[in-house]
């Protein structure tokens, strides 16, 4: 203010301020974090904001032998260390509504997750991540709605709806894997072009019981910016010509995916076979122990012509005989 009264009011010019509009880029490409939220929503998920300090004893409970970034001045003792992933925060959540008698919790949360890492910018990598647990019931309480509660395919399923919206779940693969956190028997890692994007599982017994937590919880974890960059969808013809459908039940080995199966179907059938599903897996008798049968509905159909009894045929027979030579798969009597 003196400079300007020394300099003078009058020699300062009087011009409007510019405040030019420029619009922002945006690829048709790029899935919209917010688009993901909404979807989560809509399955009964609420959003949380946690913090991302956290209490380094905890977070080593969760990501144990894993370095962290330790604050030289933090808030609390309890609040020292940045997080390595978002799950530190979203247990203690689930924790902190199950010891208020909320019995059906489903929260997700986008963040940074920090991690040190020399080859980063000041030796830290940030990295956008999105996830989502869920415990308790499965439904809202309802006359009609059966009770129970949730499981690991009820997670993956709200999973999969997502990686949905990127037009790659074909090329998704859900790796069996140890990770330190989760059960075992009931946990994967989440694979895009061969490279790990994720995880997703049940809490592992021995940290439930650490964290006090009521029963099974389900959790996933996705890198964001991997998964965001989506297949544009492109119209094709809709065929005019009738579906076929065809059912095979193979017996495959216990350890191989039923993924595999399908995709191995889908690749062999190339343009006929415009669908595949898994509709019934068999153990007891009838199928040696280790083994297990998986009964294949094929949906056959050309978009140019009606196919013969023949071609189908000739389709199923290649699709079983390539099962065969891959896994070793017999069709079931």
């Amino acid at each position: 203010e003196e400079v300007a009264r020394v300099y003078g009011y009058n020699n300062i010019p009087d011009e409007p301020v510019q405040a030019g509009l420029v619009m922002g880029t945006h690829r048709e490409a790029d899935l919209s974090l917010k688009r993901v939220k909404t979807m989560l929503n809509d399955k009964g998920y609420q959003e949380v904001i946690t913090y991302s300090f956290v209490d380094p004893k905890l977070q080593q409970l969760i990501h144990p032998g894993q370095e962290a970034l330790i604050l030289p001045s933090p808030i609390s003792s309890e609040m020292s260390a940045m997080r390595l992933s978002l799950w530190t925060g979203l247990l203690g959540t689930v924790v902190y509504n199950q010891n208020r008698q909320q019995n059906r919790v489903r929260i997700f949360e986008s963040g940074l997750r920090f991690v040190p890492d020399n080859q980063a910018n000041l030796g830290i990598r940030q990295d956008l991540m999105l996830a989502g647990a869920i415990s308790g019931n499965r439904y809202e309480e309802h006359w009609d709605l059966a009770k129970g509660t949730v499981d690991f395919y009820d997670m993956k399923g709200d999973l999969e709806a997502i990686l949905d919206l990127t037009g790659k779940l074909s090329e998704i693969e859900f790796r069996a894997e140890a990770i330190p956190a989760l059960h075992p028997g009931q946990s994967a890692a989440i694979y895009l072009d061969g490279k790990r994007v994720g995880f997703i599982g049940v809490v592992h017994p021995e940290l439930e019981r650490k964290l006090d937590l009521n029963g099974r919880t389900i959790v996933f974890e996705l890198e964001w910016n991997p998964v965001a960059d989506r297949v544009i969808p492109q119209a094709q013809d809709v065929s005019r010509f009738p579906a076929n459908r065809r059912d095979i039940a193979v017996v495959v080995a216990e350890n191989v995916p039923a993924a595999d199966i399908l995709a191995e179907c889908k690749k062999v059938g190339v343009n006929q076979v415009v669908g595949v599903n898994l509709f019934d897996v068999y153990r007891g008798k009838g199928v040696a122990e280790g083994f297990k049968s998986l009964a294949i509905s094929l949906i056959l159909q050309d978009t140019s012509r009606t196919l013969e009894e023949e071609e189908i045929a000739a389709t199923v027979a290649k699709c079983v005989e390539a099962l065969k030579e891959r896994f070793q798969a017999s069709l079931r009597d």
